[in-house]
């Protein structure tokens, strides 16, 4: 993946993303305060914020004018998962009790799929996109991120 590691501006320490999101995910983008991740399931679309903050473990860690940032992302994030997949309901969360870096979900979660009205942690099975399906899963949300 690229793009994962950087230097933070603030304190010019360099942020590595948990090892653990590394190999569960692919690059979306850098939206500004936050990486934006793709959960590698077809399940659902399942995506995660990552504040390019280190040490930070909890939103309210963040200077308000980041926590600000990061829920305009957010924002940004739930309105590209209502236009590319119609889901009825959005799932967000930012729990952190295995991987306690900075992060929060945005899932897409629909009546049909396989863990619903279930929480999708622990419930869904391995259902890795083929390449095609991520190469064309990244074009169409890269185009909808877009201004």
């Amino acid at each position: 993946m690229k793009n994962m590691n950087e230097v933070t501006k603030e304190t010019g320490e360099h942020f590595k993303l948990d090892e653990r999101l590394k190999a569960d995910c692919e690059f979306v983008a850098n939206l500004g305060v936050c990486t934006l991740l793709l959960m590698n399931n077809a399940s659902v679309p399942w995506f995660i914020l990552v504040p390019t903050v280190t040490q930070a473990t909890e939103l309210t860690e963040l200077p308000m004018k980041q926590q600000q940032q990061v829920l305009h992302e957010m924002n940004q994030v739930a309105a590209m998962v209502t236009n590319l997949y119609s889901p009825k309901k959005l799932n967000t969360g930012a729990l952190g009790n295995i991987v306690s870096q900075l992060h929060i979900h945005v899932i897409g979660r629909f009546t049909n799929d396989p863990a619903w009205p279930n929480p999708v942690w622990g419930q869904l099975a391995a259902n890795p996109y083929s390449e095609a399906q991520l190469v064309q899963q990244l074009t169409n949300i890269r185009a909808c991120l877009r201004p």
